[in-house]
């Protein structure tokens, strides 16, 4: 079984990526995938206590670009960003206006979004779509994360 945590929308909450980070690790994921919007630079000190690859992607309330992604190591890349993992092909955006469209083409397996701030799961032509919610619960007070299971496609929405 190969895990994959998304998060997204931590908006400067490192109490909640402290949990999130505790989470996927208890959860044994291979993968941590951030849909954007992490907003300060020292918000990416606590992904290194993953056991577990990390990549995210740039969302429109990051500030300085290019401290975050010397936090993160490098592994913030600007959106979208298409990769290969565990067999699946999987695109990674912040906003989500392309959502629909990206399933429709057959060209992705999961396509994985944030900027709305609400959870969802859906599945599109074959296609998980993965919105994890707001990590940081500043705008609608509920901290969601979420872990997909690339062997049954199945995700799963976990409170924080």
């Amino acid at each position: 079984m190969s895990l994959i945590g998304v998060l997204a929308d931590t908006h400067d909450n490192v109490d909640n990526i402290k949990k999130a980070v505790d989470i996927f690790n208890e959860r044994n994921v291979a993968l941590v995938v951030h849909a954007g919007d992490f907003t300060s630079p020292f918000t990416c000190i606590p992904y290194r206590d993953l056991n577990a690859e990390f990549v995210g992607v740039f969302g429109n309330n990051d500030g300085d670009l290019l401290l975050l992604n010397e936090r993160a190591e490098g592994r913030i890349m600007k959106q979208p960003y298409q990769f290969e993992y565990s067999g699946k092909r999987i695109i990674v955006m912040h906003e989500h206006h392309l959502v629909d469209a990206l399933a429709d083409s057959g060209h992705y397996d999961i396509v994985v979004y944030g900027h709305t701030h609400k959870a969802k799961l859906a599945t599109r032509n074959n296609v998980l779509l993965v919105n994890p919610g707001e990590a940081g619960h500043w705008l609608y007070g509920k901290a969601t994360i979420a872990v997909i299971d690339t062997d049954s496609m199945d995700g799963e929405i976990i409170n924080i």
